[in-house]
């Protein structure tokens, strides 16, 4: 694979995290109670700080050049 299409994949693998993430944050606040409610909730942040870095390196790591 090209370095292009690798970097594809992983925006494309952070997008999922974010997807996971916010339908995760949303049980968590309006459909779970007790004990799996803070622990979806910190999963899904994880989640989301993970898609952040990705898509910043990503973004920040310049055009390829093949």
């Amino acid at each position: 694979m090209t370095p292009g299409l690798i970097k594809m994949w992983f925006a494309l693998a952070a997008m999922g995290f974010m997807f996971i993430a916010i339908i995760s944050i949303y049980f968590s606040r309006y459909k779970l109670k007790g004990f799996l409610k803070p622990l979806i909730a910190t999963i899904a942040y994880i989640f989301m700080i993970l898609a952040g870095i990705i898509i910043f390196f990503v973004v920040f790591s310049g055009p390829v050049n093949e």
